[in-house]
């Protein structure tokens, strides 16, 4: 199994930008589907970007869109999600997450918590108005 650790966390002022790091141990090109999730108090887990790698597909959370962005570093044990206008909603527990998955898994499938083996810790997001 990839060892997930996320990081990058931290308090922001609305309108505030975040760039969160996933660090994979044990990370392969087989693990080519990659997701950030977030989990604020009271609330279900969401999916906010996805990633597959082998095919080059993005997908994000209509919530999102426009303001985040997934990407991946060149040895590929890092993914990154970079946050902009971070909105008071934004704030959440962040969590990645990677599986080895097909080329053929596209669109809301990509932030889809079920396709998911492997998890980290989570980072935690605080965005003040």
């Amino acid at each position: 199994q990839v060892q997930l650790v996320e990081s990058g966390g931290g308090s922001v002022q609305a309108g505030g930008s975040l760039r969160l790091s996933c660090a994979a141990s044990g990370y392969t090109d087989s693990s080519n589907c990659v997701g950030w999730f977030r989990q604020a108090p009271g609330k279900e887990r969401e999916g906010v970007a996805g990633f597959n790698t082998g095919r080059g597909s993005e997908y994000y959370a209509d919530s999102v869109k426009g303001r985040f962005t997934i990407s991946q570093n060149n040895a590929k044990n890092t993914v990154y999600l970079q946050m902009n206008s971070l909105k008071p909603e934004d704030s959440a527990m962040y969590y990645c997450a990677a599986q080895r998955c097909a080329s053929w898994v596209l669109g809301p499938t990509l932030i889809d918590e079920h396709i998911y083996n492997s998890w980290g810790q989570g980072t935690q997001v605080t965005v003040s108005s």
